[in-house]
């Protein structure tokens, strides 16, 4: 019997969700998670070893609820925003499933400010657009998340020590993970990386004990 925890960096997980199965309401994405994460387990069916989830951790931070200047709209009040509305009721739905333990982090939204896409940055340097040819969309918030990789980094850290799981299979695309990944794999610890489709660096998988993902995460 394996005990299995599964550890899911949730901005990663929203970013390529959306890009590869589209935009869903947040109990479908809630669900689409969920049942990504069952098939962690039920890949392992027909092998002499039984795969028994230990819990779903899930980390994020709360959506930005403060009022940013945006350069060509003026102020904007994201907590009006259906962005706001979407990762509340998201969360919400996440707090409802068996076995889901909601690890949330917090925002530096007191240094939060609009910022030029590099692409549009760059055609503006080559003068193949001017000031007056950019969109909204050609802004993007700025934003830093405090205590997400830290509460990641603990979780590993604590179920490994602890000996409460046998398996740790971590849903990121990040590798900041790696020395809590040492330290678990020093424990005894089978630890998977499932990047869901995404390059990760060579030098990687040293640390890892396998690279797994779904295979309709690559296209």
């Amino acid at each position: 019997m394996i005990r299995t925890a599964i550890l899911i960096d949730g901005g990663f997980y929203r970013k390529i969700a959306q890009n590869r199965w589209g935009k869903k309401d947040p109990r479908q994405r809630a669900a689409e998670l969920i049942n990504y994460c069952q098939w962690h387990l039920k890949s392992n069916e027909g092998t002499k070893f039984e795969t028994i989830l230990y819990r779903i951790f899930y980390y994020d931070c709360p959506p930005i609820s403060k009022t940013i200047f945006h350069p060509l709209k003026g102020n904007i009040d994201f907590k009006k925003s259906e962005e706001y509305s979407w990762a509340i009721d998201f969360f919400s739905e996440l707090k409802k499933k068996r076995k889901v333990a909601l690890r949330l982090g917090r925002l530096d939204d007191q240094n939060a400010y609009y910022t030029i896409k590099q692409e549009a940055l760059k055609k503006l340097c080559r003068k193949v657009i001017t000031i007056d040819d950019l969109t909204e969309n050609d802004f993007v918030v700025s934003l830093n998340q405090k205590g997400v990789d830290m509460k990641i980094g603990l979780d590993i850290a604590s179920l490994a020590h602890k000996k409460q799981v046998d398996q740790i299979i971590l849903i990121s695309g990040d590798s900041d993970f790696v020395p809590a990944a040492k330290h678990a794999r020093r424990e005894g610890i089978d630890f998977i990386l499932d990047p869901m489709g995404q390059h990760i660096h060579d030098d990687l998988f040293e640390h890892i004990d396998g690279l797994k993902y779904r295979p309709d995460c690559k296209k």
